[in-house]
């Protein structure tokens, strides 16, 4: 049985823990899209009026956009809020794992292969 959109959301919610805020959208292919915002963080405006925003990571569903936003997430709270308690904190030599083997990956691949 596949999980309602709802269900993923509060899962992603209980995972990023009380800093984060999961909002799971549709894109335009009809793949999940996650939104994962920082109830603390903020991102300035730009120089055409923008106002600041709360920081936040948008990934898409391809190539399983919940890990990829997770492991965003994570980093980011070991990076900004070393304090913080989360229960994803638990997968962050996971998130480490996954980032190295992207990195590697691109260098083989040469830089002219980011996608």
């Amino acid at each position: 049985m596949v999980a309602s959109r709802s269900a993923r959301e509060r899962k992603a919610s209980a995972e990023a823990g009380p800093l984060g805020s999961v909002r799971i959208d549709l894109g335009p292919d009809d793949q999940f899209v996650y939104k994962i915002t920082c109830a603390e963080c903020t991102v300035p405006g730009n120089k055409a009026g923008r106002p600041d925003r709360a920081w936040s990571v948008y990934r898409p569903g391809q190539d399983n956009g919940y890990m990829a936003a997770m492991d965003r997430w994570i980093f980011h709270l070991r990076e900004k809020h070393p304090d913080a308690e989360a229960p994803c904190l638990a997968y962050l030599d996971a998130a480490e794992q996954r980032l190295q083997e992207q990195r590697d990956q691109r260098a083989k691949d040469g830089p002219d292969s980011i996608a």
